[in-house]
């Protein structure tokens, strides 16, 4: 049953573009708090400590983007958030330009607000297709499932990446590009699908 759900949400068109999207999302977070600790040791000169605090900032922007998303996007143009996604790779990319505390703390919180705005609704969109295809258990059931998996993969490569001693700046590259290139393939896609 539960990979009956799993294909369903799937090959749904706005299933499929919300799991990928909230996916993704999850993976990118975890990892992106081990890059901003290891970035901040670098390229600030913070211990663990600081470097810790400097996470909070991300959490504070992703509140604000969530009031924002909230409060201007609504649920049948949640995919046009997509293009958000894809300008927060690009701000994750900027990491590697700034050795400066104020302006890290500002590039943070901008991240946030981009990532709080563009998963919310998403996340919206994709407890809606599940409650119509499947009901609401079975969809958190699959979410959960995939984001998991997300977060297991890109850890993974982040581990990968560091036991092959690259330096932080060409890991934030890497996953900066990754994002870019994998929200950018699923607006394509779904614009596609859309004119299908």
């Amino acid at each position: 049953e539960f990979w009956h759900c799993f294909r369903l949400l799937w090959k749904d068109p706005l299933g499929q573009v919300s799991l990928a999207v909230t996916t993704l999302f999850w993976g990118a977070g975890a990892t992106l708090r081990l890059l901003v600790l290891a970035w901040a040791a670098v390229a600030l000169h913070y211990d663990i400590g600081e470097a810790a605090k400097l996470t909070a900032w991300v959490a504070v922007g992703i509140a604000i983007g969530s009031v924002l998303a909230a409060r201007f996007v609504k649920l049948e143009h949640a995919v046009n958030v997509i293009p958000v996604g894809i300008a927060m790779g690009v701000m994750v990319l900027a990491m590697i330009l700034v050795s400066n505390p104020l302006v890290a703390i500002l590039l943070l919180i901008a991240i946030g607000i981009m990532a709080g705005y563009f998963v919310v609704p998403m996340n919206a969109l994709l407890q809606h297709r599940g409650h119509l295809l499947m009901g609401a258990g079975r969809s958190i059931a699959v979410q959960n499932f995939n984001e998991n998996l997300s977060i297991f993969a890109m850890l993974g490569l982040y581990a990968l990446m560091v036991k092959a001693e690259l330096s932080i700046y060409t890991i934030i590259f890497v996953f900066g590009a990754l994002l870019i290139s994998i929200m950018s393939w699923l607006y394509r896609k779904h614009g596609h699908d859309q004119d299908r």
